[in-house]
């Protein structure tokens, strides 16, 4: 399906719980994908209304059982170049992308780093099928994942998915970490924050945001251990931190205290991911998407990546 000429339509209820609620921040809310300032701007541009009537004014107040359309223009083109990079597809349709990253590969361009990276090689795959996020012909990475981490990336190919996927993914990520850990479930429940002045690192806190991590311990051997993790918030390096809170660093992790003796990169692979997305309807001109608020009507989908072979290693499988 191409989309590249296509506008999207959004019908967005609101719920009684998100009446009083500003504009603006109703929409953030509903559509976290979409950056405030991107809504902001779409507000202002006349292209959301209510019964019909443009609201231009981003601090109107929402009623409940509003029901607002939000039009979102065509997208210009991308700025990353579009490169012929090999891409291990696990699960594609006209919507959706799962890819599985090998560690080593940056998911964004960013300074220093303009070229080889999962939005360049998404861009060339799906050159025939982006219809915009976030106002561009681009691939909207739901999730991102570190260099060093390997395993899944959702992606969505058009701009009605990408902000209706955030929050609605579901994710199991495989760690190894120092020291041997009783078998069976666990928890950390532990705030994170930033660590001290630093940019990229995160530490637990009592000032940080609410983090909490569920795991199960597969397998004890080596002076290792082998979890089945899942972020049920998603903060930056969440597991990572966590696991280095406790004592038990993953492998491999130097930035929180991790040994690079067995694995010279954070033994971390993102394992599963299953996702839903509201089924659309084709319109003249474009797309409409209904938002049910009770969440009916949605398309579900799954995909899975195996433990990588350096994790194997490991714990001595070949």
């Amino acid at each position: 399906m191409n989309m590249d000429n296509n506008s999207i339509f959004f019908t967005l209820p609101a719920a009684d719980g998100q009446a009083g609620m500003r504009l603006d921040l109703f929409l953030r809310e509903t559509v976290p994908a979409m950056s405030r300032a991107r809504l902001q701007k779409l507000i202002a541009g006349g292209c959301v209304s209510l019964d019909d009537n443009i609201v231009a004014d981003k601090d109107f107040k929402v009623r409940s059982g509003d029901s607002f359309a939000v039009f979102v223009p065509p997208a210009e083109e991308a700025e990353p170049a579009a490169e012929n990079i090999p891409l291990d597809v696990v699960f594609e349709d006209d919507d959706l992308i799962v890819v599985n990253k090998p560690a080593g590969m940056t998911v964004h361009p960013a300074p220093g780093v303009y070229h080889g990276t999962l939005v360049n090689a998404l861009l060339y795959h799906c050159r025939d099928n982006l219809s915009g996020v976030g106002g561009v012909k681009r691939p909207g990475i739901v999730h991102r994942i570190d260099k060093d981490t390997s395993g899944l990336v959702l992606a969505a190919q058009n701009g009605y998915a990408a902000p209706l996927l955030a929050g609605r993914v579901e994710k199991l990520y495989y760690a190894v970490v120092e020291g041997e850990l009783p078998l069976g479930p666990g928890v950390i429940d532990a705030p994170i924050g930033r660590q001290g002045g630093s940019i990229i690192g995160r530490c637990v806190t009592p000032d940080g945001k609410p983090s909490r991590t569920e795991y199960t311990i597969l397998k004890a051997e080596n002076g290792l251990s082998l979890a089945a993790c899942v972020p049920v918030t998603g903060r930056t390096h969440q597991i990572r931190v966590h696991f280095a809170s406790i004592g038990h660093p993953l492998a491999g992790d130097d930035l929180y205290g991790g040994s690079r003796e067995r694995i010279g990169r954070q033994a971390l692979h993102c394992a599963r991911q299953s996702f839903r997305v509201p089924v659309y309807t084709p319109v003249e001109g474009g797309i409409r998407v209904e938002c049910p608020a009770n969440g009916n009507n949605w398309k579900t989908a799954a995909a899975e990546s195996p433990l990588p072979q350096d994790m194997k290693q490991l714990f001595g499988e070949k």
